[in-house]
């Protein structure tokens, strides 16, 4: 088992990583928590998979746990589903030292840890990821949110979780086009802060694909150690922080304007991500060979790079609407090579629109 620490002061936490760590979620809660109640929320799917194996661990301690089963898809990421919650912890009288738990995806993790910091002014919350975006990305660094009709995470908080137990062996459950999605946010990382982890996606892609336990092992690693670095240099995003976002901007236009049903979250970003890479070579940010190796690598991981037939204006609205826009200036990550990128205050609407024209 490999330990990760988060270093946030008084709000730290360790990200657990390896295999068989499951039935051990109850003891290793125990070792930072002194839970009042556990209640565990998750998809149905997930609770047929690995409920018996998260319950058995609960019992052992001595604990009695309730669950909450939340509907798959994007769409109960909403104020909505945190309100039927919300009725559930009433009615199982849940107070400050109840532990929520979320075995799941982005979905369940990023729902939960809203839920858990707004019940109540805060309860603890525990992230056991079940997918390889919520192991290397979602569940790491205390963004909490629920989706709204007109731009994605739009309601939220930062609410870092007492601990991330991520195992590696729910990968192996994982339907493909959910795997390669995460494999989205692996190469941001690469583009973002570390050209030797985008070289070793490019060698190895295939035995990635093929689940290879050692590969696998080194990308999460890898990818969770860099997000660590950059939240624990601006936890609430001020500025720093943004350079996650590379792809992002994009990619939540995209999700936004299919209505969350066309692409999940990752295909969406590897999109963005390409399309942000041009816009940067447009505006002579890098060189001609970026864009290529990253449209090559995002293809060699079997995502979509081809933009979607979306209105420009649409487009320019919805980027309006994203969190990181202030005073009316659209923010934008542009890459300058691989391993290094750039945050734009003020990007100009003529330079997207003519991305976005160049791709008709």
């Amino acid at each position: 088992m490999q330990r990760l620490n988060i270093d946030l002061g008084e709000r730290s936490y360790d990200i657990l990583l390896g295999s068989g760590l499951l039935d051990r979620v109850g003891e290793l809660l125990l070792q930072v928590l002194q839970p009042s109640r556990i209640i565990l929320v998750t998809h149905p799917s997930l609770l047929r998979l690995y409920g018996n194996k998260v319950l058995a661990g609960f019992k052992k301690q001595g604990w009695t746990t309730d669950i909450i089963e939340v509907p798959e898809g994007e769409t109960s990421k909403s104020l909505h589903q945190a309100e039927i919650i919300y009725d559930r912890l009433l009615d199982f009288n849940c107070d400050r030292k109840s532990v929520l738990i979320a075995l799941g995806g982005g979905v369940i993790g990023d729902l939960t840890g809203f839920v858990a910091a707004t019940y109540q002014r805060g309860i603890p919350f525990v992230q056991v990821p079940t997918t390889l975006l919520s192991q290397v990305d979602s569940s790491v660094g205390g963004k909490t949110a629920v989706n709204h009709p007109k731009g994605k995470n739009m309601i939220g908080a930062f609410y870092q979780p007492r601990l991330v137990v991520a195992d590696l062996d729910t990968l192996r459950t994982l339907p493909q086009n959910e795997f390669r999605a995460g494999l989205a946010e692996v190469i941001k990382y690469g583009v973002i802060s570390d050209s030797s982890l985008f070289e070793y996606l490019d060698n190895n892609a295939e035995k990635i694909l093929q689940l290879d336990h050692e590969c696998l092992a080194h990308i999460i690693e890898t990818s969770c150690a860099i997000k660590a670095e950059v939240v624990e240099k601006d936890e609430r995003e001020s500025h720093y922080r943004m350079i996650l976002n590379f792809g992002h901007t994009l990619g939540h236009t995209i999700e936004a304007l299919t209505g969350y049903s066309q692409f999940i979250h990752g295909e969406a970003v590897a999109i963005g991500m390409v399309h942000a890479a041009k816009l940067s070579r447009q505006l002579e940010k890098c060189k001609d060979e970026v864009p290529k190796r990253l449209c090559e690598l995002i293809k060699k991981c079997g995502l979509p790079t081809q933009w979607p037939d979306l209105d420009s204006q649409a487009v320019i609205e919805c980027l309006y609407h994203d969190k990181k826009t202030m005073n009316n200036k659209i923010k934008f990550i542009l890459v300058k090579k691989i391993g290094s990128v750039e945050i734009v205050e003020d990007m100009p609407e003529a330079g997207i629109l003519k991305m976005l024209q160049s791709q008709v």
